[in-house]
């Protein structure tokens, strides 16, 4: 199998250390910061309205927000409860949501991807987890013979006997399980006990039961953390030998997420041997056998995003990389936030708003964005970067009708900074981002954000 330049990966310390500031991670742009509240229902509905001419594919993604165990590091937006019978209300009314979503969207568009995220998906009992997926099936029209991309998030600790069968019964072929560390002291600093084992045992069992694609993620970074523990964790997470992995890295944002507050500063790794913790982990990865997609994500050769990479047709959006491109996302849930034509909307943030504005009929529309044809055409070249790791100035000025080094002449100097640096290389047709300059895509990105000046965002460092 060929794999291309692109896919390759070299690690600078130096660089990393120049360029390590905050920044978007680019699920978006613009990123939900510059999301407006005068986007209403109303805007959504008529974005909806307006996506039927387009015909294109319908995207789900649905937020389960519930947790039975608060993990100090997250920043997800969840409701940590033990009560399960909670499950049974919230299914009802993604139910009535997903009826007043569909009062304007073409029934005969087919769902090519579907995404369960949370919180914790599988912390719905099965009962709750099959009347949710009847009240898709009744809803959408939904791809046989496994074609596809159905994915949800696990959690080992949280998932009833059977559960798993149900799911890939329905459709779904790809699961993302949290790992984050595998040391005892590691997960006990941070409230997330999870064995080996238990981990193990769901992988096989979901092989078994023939779901197409595993991804685990870890995070680097957490209190007491160590390159030879973290070392540890990723030798026995390799023997699982997961389609995917995610190494991300743990922002320590106490002030934004309360949850954090629960970690003395005094246990989180330094920076440098966060550096090396990466480093280390990216020479494993690689001596493994697994490519470097981009934005912390990893995977083997024949994996489907390995190959899209390869081709030019890999896609990311607010899910992540995706194999998936050309579809209107909607979402569902509280705080879920949906891609209707060159719209963003974001649902209530708060359970109980969100749930009283489905009863009274009206979609829970919190707040959103109209896309400008510059917003546009900076989101295209953001994901381009994000994908393939270069742009083709002959072709953007070919689907945009611009000169490029013209309509970006104030990106110019901090990207011809940036090459003198070694992250990328231009000329007067291309720019190519360097094998060093890959772990940094997120700081080439910033080049051509327009909102950064426009205001104050607090931002995770971009290693």
């Amino acid at each position: 199998m060929t794999i291309t330049p692109t896919q390759s990966l070299i690690f600078d310390p130096e660089l990393i250390r120049r360029y390590d500031q905050p920044g978007p991670r680019y699920t978006s742009y613009p990123t939900a910061p510059h999301f407006r509240e005068d986007f209403d229902e109303r805007s959504l509905q008529g974005a909806l309205d307006r996506s039927n001419t387009s015909g294109r594919p319908l995207s789900l993604y649905f937020h389960i927000p519930f947790c039975e165990h608060l993990c100090f590091y997250c920043a997800c937006t969840k409701v940590v409860t033990r009560h399960h019978e909670w499950g049974t209300p919230y299914v009802a009314h993604l139910d009535r949501e997903m009826a007043l979503t569909r009062a304007h969207i073409d029934g005969n568009r087919p769902v090519d991807q579907l995404h369960f995220g949370g919180g914790t998906p599988t912390f719905l009992r099965r009962h709750d987890m099959t009347a949710l997926l009847d009240s898709i099936r009744k809803h959408f029209l939904l791809l046989p013979d496994d074609r596809g991309e159905y994915g949800i998030e696990i959690d080992p600790r949280a998932l009833e006997p059977g559960t798993l069968r149900l799911l890939r019964d329905f459709g779904f072929n790809r699961i993302s399980i949290g790992v984050q560390d595998l040391d005892t002291a590691v997960q006990k600093a941070v409230h997330r006990e999870q064995s080996f084992a238990l981990t193990a045992g769901v992988i096989d069992e979901a092989r078994q039961l023939g779901f197409r694609s595993v991804s685990l993620d870890l995070i680097y970074g957490l209190p007491l953390q160590t390159p030879e523990s973290f070392a540890r964790t990723l030798e026995a997470v390799l023997a699982l030998r997961p389609d995917r992995l995610s190494v991300f890295n743990y922002a320590h944002l106490p002030e934004r997420f309360p949850p954090q507050k629960r970690i003395p500063d005094a246990d989180i790794p330094s920076p440098d041997t966060k550096l090396r913790i990466l480093a280390d982990s990216i020479a494993t990865l690689q001596q493994a056998g697994y490519l470097y997609i981009g934005m912390d994500h990893f995977a083997l050769p024949d994996d489907e995003l390995a190959i899209a990479q390869r081709e030019g047709s890999l896609y990311r959006n607010f899910q992540g990389y995706s194999t998936h491109a050309g579809t209107d996302l909607l979402a569902f849930g509280m705080s879920a936030i949906a891609m209707v034509g060159p719209t963003y909307s974001q649902n209530i943030k708060d359970l109980d708003t969100w749930g009283t504005t489905l009863e009274s009929g009206h979609l829970p529309v919190e707040r959103g964005l109209h896309l400008s044809d510059e917003d546009l055409l900076r989101r295209h070249i953001i994901t381009r970067l994000i994908c393939d790791f270069s742009l083709d100035f002959a072709a953007l000025n070919r689907q945009f009708a611009l000169d490029f080094r013209q309509h970006f002449a104030a990106s110019l100097p901090a990207l011809e900074a940036m090459a003198s640096d070694g992250l990328l290389h231009m000329d007067d047709h291309t720019l190519t981002v360097t094998p060093q300059g890959r772990l940094l895509i997120r700081h080439i990105c910033m080049a051509f954000d327009a909102y950064l000046a426009q205001k104050p965002v607090r931002y995770s460092r971009v290693i």
